[in-house]
């Protein structure tokens, strides 16, 4: 199965056993928006409590809010995103399909990396252990040839964004061959800036309405309440705010399921420091936030780094922590010392004092803030994208698993009992479940087999199975499964909820940190 059939298969998979389904599917739906199903709101939730509580819980510098979608329009004019906030866009001409040509071209330079990755892998299978990768990057006809093409092509790509050329962008995209993947055909529209925020009427309508945004990013609401959380908490320098909430982009190409979405949600925190001090924070959340990541336990070589090229307006240093996706490596985490641009244009616009006041130096200034910005989204597809698995058994059949990391698990235990039409049965398991729900998510089942009921487990990624049988009537003792191993033990009833939360307890993951 290749990584484009993967990535299809798993999300028919999110709608059949309810994680993702299309928004307003009976009305056939809202492009690039979806709805989060019983299943996956279990997961989504998970996700956020084990970065809130490694941000909140595991720093005692850092606190966090939950503010207001809407804010005062100034906001938004202060931190760039009125003048800015813009993606080149190009279109189709005989499709009408729209694109982004910065997209557009970074898939084509992805693909010339994996041409020049495919003639590594052909040398290595074909030199076995004396393949020596470097020297074969040096010397290697194809690989210097593909390197070239994607040097030339980056290097003018890298000049048009520093610059914004957009007659660049199209040369590239036409010296490149790049066609419509609907029409095929090079029949390109000339490239021209789309603002990528949704706006709306605030207070009465007709004339005596204000324009408002919706937010497109949460960082800005945690700058505005800075000072508000830095007297009242009594906070000092360093110290992080961090924020979980919806934000809401009217993207020009929406795309790869739900990587990128025109509502969404985001982890973000906004970590102020001395000025001067900045990189060395920047560097510190680097390393914890990829500890982060690494903690799940889906491979190292799964995570790399990715330093920025051009540098936002507001930066002076960024970097991304790309994640494979089925569809390549992509931005997961975003990191970026922003200096004071945010907190020095509140406070020029806003005419309000947002400096810091150092009672141990008697010091006055505007902080200088890190940022590390997750999207729950991403995230959640990173944890599916990894988990979905499709074994063959010794025995000849097969079963689809979600290895989700078991404090992540949507549904952490089912209970069953071996057959359904047996009030023995069925009356010990519900006692069971009505004892494991207080500490658990936890799911009773009776319908179909116990093979199926096992499969069907499995396909949501759940931890343990409890199964009681007639021997559990007499002994005390029920059949605890393994989901990924398969692996079935007696275990007594007494000692069932220590065996499932030495497992499933999120202070598992929070430890490793």
């Amino acid at each position: 199965m290749t990584q484009d059939e993967l990535f299809k298969v798993l999300v028919a998979h999110c709608k059949e056993y309810g994680f993702i389904f299309p928004s307003s599917e009976i009305y056939d739906g809202l492009a690039a928006v979806y709805d989060y199903g019983q299943m996956g709101v279990e997961l989504k939730n998970n996700i956020k409590k084990y970065w809130w509580d490694a941000m909140n819980r595991l720093h005692e510098n850092i606190v966090g809010i939950d503010a207001a979608v809407f804010m005062h329009p100034n906001t938004w004019v202060a931190s760039g995103h009125v003048a800015a906030f813009n993606d080149p866009l190009i279109d189709n001409r005989d499709s009408k399909k729209r694109y982004r040509a910065d997209n557009l071209i970074e898939d084509y330079l992805g693909k010339i990396e994996e041409k020049i990755e495919k003639e590594v892998e052909k040398g290595r299978k074909r030199f076995g252990e004396s393949f020596d990768e470097a020297k074969f990057r040096e010397t290697n006809p194809n690989v210097l040839r593909e390197k070239a093409r994607y040097d030339e092509i980056h290097e003018r790509y890298k000049k048009a964004e520093e610059t914004n050329n957009f007659d660049e962008y199209k040369q590239i995209i036409l010296d490149c061959g790049i066609v419509c993947s609907i029409s095929g055909t090079k029949n390109w529209t000339d490239v021209r800036q789309f603002n990528l925020m949704f706006s709306t009427q605030f207070g009465s309508t007709g004339e005596g309405a204000d324009k408002v945004y919706l937010r497109p990013e949460t960082a800005q609401c945690i700058f505005v309440d800075y000072i508000n959380v830095q007297k009242t908490g009594r906070m000092k320098i360093p110290f992080g705010i961090s924020q979980i909430g919806k934000a809401f982009r009217n993207e020009v190409v929406a795309r790869q399921f739900i990587f990128r979405m025109r509502e969404f949600e985001q982890m973000e925190m906004e970590f102020f420091c001395k000025p001067g001090t900045e990189m060395e924070w920047f560097a510190y959340w680097k390393e914890e936030r990829m500890k982060w990541h690494k903690a799940l336990g889906f491979g190292d070589d799964n995570y790399r780094f990715h330093d920025h090229e051009k540098l936002a307006h507001y930066a002076n240093a960024a970097t991304d922590i790309e994640f494979r996706f089925p569809f390549g490596f992509k931005e997961l985490e975003g990191i970026h010392s922003r200096t004071d641009f945010d907190l020095g244009n509140h406070q020029k616009l806003s005419g309000r004092n947002l400096q810091y006041f150092d009672p141990e130096t008697g010091e006055k200034y505007t902080p200088y803030c890190v940022e590390t910005s997750i999207g729950v989204d991403r995230m959640f597809l990173t944890v599916l994208s990894h988990a979905y698995t499709q074994e063959e058994l010794e025995n000849g059949e097969s079963r689809v698993v979600l290895r989700i990391p078991a404090a992540l698990a949507p549904v952490k235990v089912a209970v069953l009992p071996l057959l359904k039409n047996d009030e023995r049965l069925t009356g010990m398991a519900q006692e069971i479940m009505k004892d494991l729900r207080y500490d658990f998510a936890c799911q009773y089942e009776e319908k179909d087999t116990i093979g199926r009921r096992y499969r069907r487990q499995d396909a949501i990624g759940t931890p343990f199975c409890v199964t009681v049988d007639h021997d559990s009537l007499e002994d005390g003792c029920v059949t605890l499964r393994d989901r990924d191993t398969m692996a079935q033990e007696r275990v007594p009833v007494a000692e069932l909820r220590a065996r499932i939360d030495a497992k499933v307890n999120l202070t598992n993951l929070l430890r490793k940190l």
